[in-house]
């Protein structure tokens, strides 16, 4: 457990990521916050096909951005990805798989939980199919 917030499965929240370290809080947890402009509470499993996506969009994940402690992302971190930025990922076939028990209830407000079930991450799924 993580915080007091609870996941799309109803559950603590889990971790998502603290290599690279991720969260709006940068505690490695997506977890929400009303600050939060881009609602960053969905963790998803980077792949190339989205890092190529996300740089054609105008956000590039791939480079190392050192003033602001950002490594910059490879396929197969962990990253706490911007909810509206997943729904159009997925509106456009280009959605990387989620962590559901990593991944914030208030994510629901945006994605019904059937299509990140769909997108849900198990061990025996390749990083980028």
């Amino acid at each position: 457990m993580t915080s007091d917030q609870l996941n799309v499965l109803g559950t603590n929240l889990e971790l998502c990521s603290c290599n690279p370290m991720t969260g709006w809080f940068r505690d490695g947890a997506c977890k929400a916050d009303q600050s939060d402009i881009g609602e960053h509470t969905v963790c998803v499993i980077i792949n190339k096909s989205f890092l190529s996506y996300s740089k054609a969009l105008g956000n590039d994940l791939s480079s190392p951005i050192p003033q602001y402690g950002f490594p910059g992302l490879e396929e197969g971190d962990n990253w706490c990805l911007c909810a509206s930025r997943w729904k159009q990922a997925y509106e456009d076939g280009m959605a990387p798989l989620v962590r559901l028990e990593a991944t914030n209830i208030t994510a629901l407000d945006l994605i019904g939980i059937e299509i990140l079930k769909q997108y849900a991450y198990k061990p025996s799924r390749l990083k980028d199919d």
